[in-house]
């Protein structure tokens, strides 16, 4: 039994830190690439090339994009599945935090899901990831609005898994601490949700 909560808590400690890297620090660079198409279409053509020609490009996006995001996804389910939601009966901010975190979490996936599937796949066939290609998709409303909702959500996700992750790995002890926590969780959500909305809006 004390074998299977070593182990069990082994694996939630591996699980926020790949919130955390290299899933967060992808995150910031991919709403980076993407802020460019405030410059135009060159700017932001010339930034998705060069994340394209990066040595060891495909290697790079198994190892530290697509298997750390299916890690973190499925075992993310395996928690919430576990997880006892209560803001019916206690409505406190922490019960909410943590019933939001699972419900962004699982919308998060959904999106990086079709995310992928509307961009990277084509690419596979020979399309070309450019300014074009995101401009035409969110011209279907439909698609914009689950590009926002998406964006939004696995922002959230990604702020408050660090509020969490620092009380996680008992970095974040005391109460004033983990309000310092919630401050930066605060602050990354409104500057990456300011970043990645500007951003979707320049290719309307």
């Amino acid at each position: 039994m004390i074998v299977k909560q070593d182990r069990t808590y082994f694996w939630r400690k591996v699980h926020s830190l790949s919130g955390l890297i290299p899933i967060g620090v992808f995150l910031i660079i991919h709403l980076s690439v993407n802020f460019t198409a405030i410059l135009g279409e060159e700017a932001y053509n010339e930034a998705a090339a060069f994340m394209g020609s990066l040595p060891f490009n495909t290697i790079l996006a198994i190892f530290v994009i697509y298997i750390p995001i299916l890690f973190h996804g499925i075992y993310g389910i395996f928690i919430s599945r576990e997880a006892k939601n209560n803001i019916s009966s206690y409505r406190y901010e922490r019960n909410w935090y943590f019933y939001l975190q699972r419900l962004s979490g699982i919308i998060a996936l959904l999106f990086i899901i079709w995310h992928v599937a509307t961009t990277r796949v084509p690419a596979t066939f020979g399309a070309e990831v450019n300014f074009d290609m995101i401009a035409n998709l969110v011209k279907n409303p439909i698609y914009l609005v689950f590009f926002i909702v998406g964006t939004l959500m696995t922002i959230f996700h990604f702020a408050n898994g660090v509020r969490t992750m620092l009380i996680t790995w008992g970095i974040t002890v005391s109460e004033k601490s983990q309000r310092l926590g919630k401050f930066i969780a605060v602050t990354l959500f409104i500057l990456l949700s300011a970043i990645g909305i500007v951003a979707i809006f320049a290719f309307v």
